[in-house]
Formats: structure tokens, sequence, C-alpha cells
């Protein structure tokens, strides 16, 4: 009989990029068993893509204490009900530290579970990890992997590329004239106002580089469309606004086609890293241990370190030192040390 294994992880796509290693490794460890994710709606476009790693996806209703979506109770007790019916031989916990998510996972009534519990939380019944607090997020999942007996060395990121990336890609770069020699994106963009650097700094970066010679395209949501327009206007020198004209996938092309990427912590820094293209990251109010990409580098991280680090809040209450104390001439330095890597590369 196949064996059925629940993975509950509701969350934002640099979230699930990190996720993709354990994925893989258990996937590896598992070849035959049916793995379905318990994610948020937006996911079923990760399992559409990672189909080589996950086989469905069960959109989690919601529950008070998970942010991530409207936070209520309500359909609670259906989702146990239909979880239940499943008969999961399996379901892991990948959704954080412990506490309510081993609530959650604990009512869906696996013949196992598998997890992480809190400092001071009591032991709960199967395999479970205390959370690895000075951990990558990256490595914390790949170490609850080793605790199940799955095999875990490779902590590389992947976003595999279809045709129709390929094709999107291609277009755009038609359009838009891009030159993948010379190119820089530029993503001022984050989930979180407290994440972002200053919209002018960008441009103040943008404007630089761009008198260097390098062509620059600013990337984001539709939603972001304002700023990324804002940060065009400030700047010096030409950009182009891609802003809202990339699906998740043409987005990864385009990266794996440029030579740099600027960015805040945010899930782009992860499909830069996905896609082995270098990139300065300008980390606001996050904690950079946990969330900072493995390969320092390929992908330097600036950051400063106030008292309030790391950060809680949506909007920073403080004057937001941790954005403003990184300057934009770092940020500059920072990125001409990554391209004279390219250049050094090229020239060779």
């Amino acid at each position: 009989m196949t064996e059925r294994i629940a993975i509950f992880r509701a969350l934002q796509l640099g979230d699930m990029l990190c996720a993709v290693p354990a994925l893989r490794a258990l996937r590896q460890a598992k070849p035959g068993a049916h793995i379905t994710l318990i994610g948020l709606p937006w996911a079923q476009s990760f399992v559409t893509r990672y189909t080589h790693l996950v086989d469905e996806l069960i959109v989690f209703p919601g529950a008070i204490g998970f942010p991530e979506q409207a936070e209520t109770n309500e359909h609670l007790e259906g989702f146990w009900q239909d979880m239940h019916a499943r008969r999961f031989d399996l379901a892991i916990q990948m959704h954080g530290s412990g506490g309510i998510a081993n609530d959650i996972v604990g009512r869906m009534d696996a013949s196992s579970n598998a997890g992480f519990v809190q400092p001071g939380e009591p032991q709960r019944d199967g395999v479970f990890v205390e959370w690895p607090e000075t951990l990558n997020e990256i490595l914390r999942y790949t170490t609850l992997m080793q605790a199940l007996g799955c095999g875990a060395d490779d902590t590389s990121l992947e976003i595999p590329l279809n045709d129709e990336d390929l094709a999107e890609y291609t277009r755009l770069a038609r359009v838009f004239g891009l030159r993948p020699d010379r190119l820089v994106l530029i993503h001022p963009g984050a989930q979180l106002p407290s994440r972002r650097w200053p919209a002018e700094r960008f441009a103040q970066v943008a404007s630089t580089l761009a008198g260097e010679g390098w062509q620059i395209a600013i990337t984001g949501a539709a939603s972001e469309h304002l700023l990324t327009t804002s940060v065009a206007s400030a700047m010096r020198g030409r950009a182009i606004n891609l802003a809202g004209k990339t699906s998740l996938g043409g987005l990864a092309a385009l990266v794996s086609n440029a030579r740099l990427v600027v960015c805040n912590d945010t899930g782009l820094s992860h499909v830069a890293a996905a896609m082995k293209t270098r990139s300065v990251v300008v980390a606001s109010g996050s904690d950079t241990r946990r969330w900072e990409p493995l390969d320092r580098d390929r992908h330097r991280v600036l950051a400063d370190y106030p008292s309030c680090r790391p950060c809680a809040f949506r909007e920073c209450p403080y004057g937001h030192p941790c954005a403003l104390n990184v300057h934009a001439e770092h940020v500059v330095d920072a990125a001409l040390n990554q391209l004279s890597h390219y250049a050094t590369t090229h020239a060779e």
C-alpha cells in the first residue's frame, strides 16, 4: 500500500523555496510515497512546478495564530474531519517552531507525527526535534529530515524551468531589449514595510550602476507598480519597469539571465540563490541567521543590528534604523564587487 505523507507548511514563496532541500530529501528516501502539501491557496502553482517532490495540495483553511491568511477557527473542525478520513501514515509539521502548529497536525490523526517542539514545550509522540533557533531556515528542515532517517546533504535550492518560462523570458528580452551580459535587476519590494529598504536608496544604487554601463530592470508584483515606478522616476538614466510582467517561472528565467540581483530580504533573494545568480541583499528587520543564503560568496547580505532586531513589526515604530543605517554607498560597493566576479570570469 502506498505510504501517505502530509507536510504542513502554510507559508509564502520564500519559505517554500527554503523547504525544497528537505522535500527533496524526503522524496529520495520515500520515492513511492504520496506526498501532500497542506498550504496556502497560491501554493497550487508550487505543487504544479515541483511535481517531482509533491503530489497534491490541500488548502489550509486558516486558524487563529496563523497571520498568513484570515485568522479564524471557523473551518478547522471540517478540515480535521477531512484529514482524518485520508488516514495519513505520517504528518510532518514544517510550519514553524511548534506549539499551536503541532496541535493542528496532531488533530489530523495520522499514524505518526514529526516536527519541532519549542523550548519548554512538552515532548510529543513521534519524531520531534527541539527547535534549532540558531540554524538557517534551510538547515532547520534538513535537520528534521535527518531525524526521520532521510539523507539531506544537498542543501541547494532549485526552481525547475519549463518551456513556457523560457518562452516568457524570450518575449521579455525581445520586447524590452534585455541584454543578459549587462542586466542588473533591482527589486525594491517586500511583503512587510519593515523589511523594505528606502526606494530612493534603491534609485541611487540603480543610478550609479546605470552610469557604469549596466542595464537596469526593476522587478516586482503588479501591486508594487507604484513602488517600482517611484524608483525608476527617481534614478538618473533609463530603467525598464517589469513590475507585474512576469510569472514566477518567467521571473526565475529572468533572474537566471541577469548578472546581479539587488533586493530586500524577501522571496527574490531565494530565487537568486536557486538560479545561482549573484545578489546583494539589504536585510532590514529580519533574522539574517535564519534567512540569509547559505552561499555567502555568491550572495552578499548587508545589515545593521540595532537592539530591536529581529523585528516583529509590520511597520517599524522606531524610525527604521536597521534600514537607514545601510547607506547607498555600501550597496553600490557590494554590487560592483559582485559584478567584478562576473567580469573576471567572462574575461577568462
